[in-house]
């Protein structure tokens, strides 16, 4: 009889099933008896006995598998419900605003690489910590942001399903965010050299204003690239210990003007909507000349680019870098149509590949004077430059 019940059992399909009880009665069933044991490890089973009448009933009773997997969906559910908010008020979700944040500091590493004065492993070290920090500061930016436009944004079709507009986040709530963002932030910056420190935090002031500024000036997107671009100023000093003029200023402004050309492509998507409510933006201060602006800006960005390079000795590979980046970025213009929202953004979200371009120049330019100095500095490093000002 135990053995057609098992027979039967099997064909129930357990894992399919929320509760089967199935009991077998059977005769001098003895506690002693492996039969349970058998049960439990085949069948994932919870066997019991009871006994009436001098005889023993095995209970059977599965796992309710499709109950667990519910609960869990509905965890993981709850728990993405809590999440997500957050994500899209820090602009996680759309990760382009990290990457054309953290390109300028990552040349500024690169060019600060060339001299060799530290290991290989420094450099990609500091190249990391930079790119959490990009991560961390553009988050904190947008919210910022965010919390500055919340009654803006809900002006505007682009913006208007933001989280602290739709009550997904609430106001407290994004404060709290912010300071733990801020707070990740400043763990990062507490890694580096204290010149560094003092460069990093000296920003903070742009970082909180930027966001206002398209409501007094109509140029807001110059305040965005003097913010967005800190990093080539501060990638330098942190492998270095300070920033070398004659490279880092020319980097600085070459990358502002490039956010000014990217920013400017970028509003273009919002200009009926800021005309509307009265916020101002390059998009609209340019208008029908928004092209031969571009051009400009382009044009200053390559100029000041090859200025960094000369000054850092860099070879041809990166001169032919910036020729193929101004290329890219002067056929994005040339296709602009800048009363097509979908083809801005689709042109704004390239600019992305400028910054691969760049730094893949730097790479290839610096690259045998790399080598060379290296060799000269292996074993003389000075690695208390990049040492931790509060850590080290």
């Amino acid at each position: 009889m135990l053995k057609a019940a098992l027979h039967n059992y099997s064909k129930l399909r357990l894992p399919l099933l929320q509760i089967v009880n199935v009991q077998i009665a059977t005769k001098n069933l003895q506690k002693s008896c492996l039969c349970g044991l058998y049960f439990k490890n085949r069948y994932n089973v919870r066997v019991h006995s009871t006994q009436s009448d001098h005889r023993q009933k095995a209970v059977i009773e599965t796992t309710p598998v499709i109950d667990k997997l519910e609960i869990d969906r509905t965890r993981v559910q709850l728990l993405r419900e809590k999440i997500v908010p957050y994500a899209k008020l820090a602009r996680w979700d759309k990760p382009i605003g990290v990457y054309l944040l953290y390109w300028p500091g990552a040349w500024a590493i690169a060019l600060a690489s060339v001299p060799g004065t530290v290991p290989l492993e420094t450099s990609l070290k500091m190249a990391g910590l930079f790119l959490v920090g990009a991560g961390l500061m553009r988050g904190a930016g947008c919210t910022i942001n965010d919390m500055w436009d919340r009654d803006i944004d809900a002006q505007v079709e682009r913006t208007k399903d933001r989280p602290l507009v739709s009550g997904a986040v609430s106001s407290k709530q994004a404060v709290a965010f912010l300071v733990a963002q801020l707070s990740l932030a400043l763990g990062i910056l507490l890694q580096l050299n204290c010149y560094s420190v003092a460069l990093g935090a000296s920003s903070i002031f742009l970082v909180i204003s930027y966001p206002l500024a398209k409501r007094f000036t109509n140029y807001p997107q110059i305040f965005l690239g003097a913010t967005f671009n800190w990093g080539a100023l501060l990638g330098y000093s942190a492998l270095r210990g300070a920033i070398e003029p004659a490279v880092c200023l020319p980097l600085y402004v070459g990358a502002l003007a490039w956010t000014v050309m990217y920013d400017t492509i970028y509003a273009h998507q919002d200009k009926i909507d800021d005309a509307r409510i009265g916020m101002k933006s390059t998009a609209l201060t340019f208008g029908e000349r928004t092209k031969p602006a571009l051009y400009g800006t382009l044009a200053l960005n390559a100029g000041c680019l090859l200025a960094a390079g000369a000054a850092a000795g860099l070879h041809w590979p990166y001169a032919a870098a910036v020729g193929a980046a101004t290329l890219h970025a002067g056929k994005q213009i040339y296709t602009l149509e800048t009363d097509n929202p979908d083809d801005c953004a689709s042109k704004f979200k390239s600019n992305s590949t400028i910054g691969l371009i760049i730094l893949l120049g730097i790479l290839g330019g610096g690259y045998s004077q790399y080598i060379e100095n290296r060799a000269k500095h292996r074993g003389k490093e000075d690695l208390s430059v990049t040492k931790s000002c509060v850590f080290g």
